[in-house]
């Protein structure tokens, strides 16, 4: 359907050309007289040029995007192409268009340069925004559908336009625990040039470390509880997790980074004042963080009451 409106523009297009030609070929005057000292005939033509222009940039967008769209699968890239397509098209149009109005168009193209280099100082903020967009476009510090980080602000990308980034935020002060807020957050692309980005689903391995923290008494079997938390987090992230961390040791080998990665979820022991901490550390998607740590805190917790006589927890003696 887009495709057939886009080749209705180009023939549209063509029909506006034809008559602008046959004004000016035939010297057909189908208005006479003037307006303000101009003949209203050469205002039709330009008029009709113009819209001729305005006609075939469009449906060669429409066209163009409807193809590139349709051989995309992947939505971050189909976002990323409307975006740098429509931008084309633009800067297409506008030389276009002033090219016809004064028949100079590589005297447009310098103007344009000028003047972009005069309002540069006018327009510094628009300017690094969009020199932001072009950055993330080409480096790729984060896409659509990311989970990101960004100058204390935290969510969801859901679009990179020209001069901003727009998050659906999570945290933030309405909520905890990684949950959505509902709330929007617009930052501008030039803060991705001087601030640090956090991704969390970085599409390349899409997972992050995770820990759950049981505090214990010291009469606690610590092997026994290390044991317990290890086997109920191996029960249920299962082969989910051997695949993240297959995903990662391909990531570890393409840098010089060397680390020990271990197949399955790990216990740090963490000794305080009067209670051992057991921090469960395994991998998980970040969006599924939560949900994860909720129903790993549930079993290990419903196992380690099972076993009184080897678990024992922390009892608070201040009133």
């Amino acid at each position: 359907m887009n495709r057939r409106l886009g080749y209705a523009f180009l023939v549209g297009a063509v029909g506006l050309s034809a008559a602008a030609g046959a004004i000016r070929r035939f010297d057909f005057e189908p208005i006479p007289g003037d307006v303000v000292g101009v003949p209203a005939t050469g205002l039709l033509t330009q008029a009709l040029l113009v819209a001729a222009v305005g006609l075939a940039v469009s449906g060669s967008y429409v066209v163009v995007l409807d193809v590139l769209l349709t051989r995309t699968v992947d939505k971050r890239w189909k976002h990323d192409l409307r975006n740098l397509v429509r931008l084309v098209f633009v800067v297409l149009g506008i030389v276009g268009v002033l090219g016809v109005l004064t028949q100079q168009y590589v005297g447009v193209v310098f103007s344009l340069g000028i003047v972009g280099f005069a309002i540069t100082f006018a327009l510094q903020q628009p300017l690094f925004s969009l020199i932001g967009w072009i950055y993330i476009m080409v480096n790729r510090p984060y896409s659509v559908g990311d989970r990101v980080a960004i100058e204390g602000s935290k969510g969801d990308v859901v679009e990179v336009d020209f001069f901003v980034t727009t998050l659906w935020e999570i945290n933030g002060e309405l909520v905890s625990s990684h949950q959505p807020s509902g709330r929007v957050i617009t930052l501008p692309n030039s803060v991705v040039l001087s601030s640090h980005v956090h991704n969390y689903s970085f599409r390349e391995f899409p997972h992050v470390w995770n820990e759950l923290s049981i505090q214990v008494a010291y009469e606690t079997d610590l092997e026994f509880a290390r044991a317990l938390m290890i086997e109920e987090a191996s029960d249920y992230l299962g082969a989910d997790m051997r695949r993240a961390i297959e995903q990662y040791r391909e990531r570890l080998a393409e840098t010089p980074v060397e680390l020990e990665v271990r197949d399955r979820p790990s216990v740090n022991v963490v000794q305080e004042e009067s209670w051992i901490d057991l921090r469960l550390r395994y991998l998980v998607h970040p969006r599924q963080g939560q949900r994860v740590r909720n129903e790993l805190y549930e079993r290990i917790l419903e196992r380690m009451n099972d076993n009184p006589d080897r678990v024992a927890f922390p009892v608070s003696r201040s009133r």
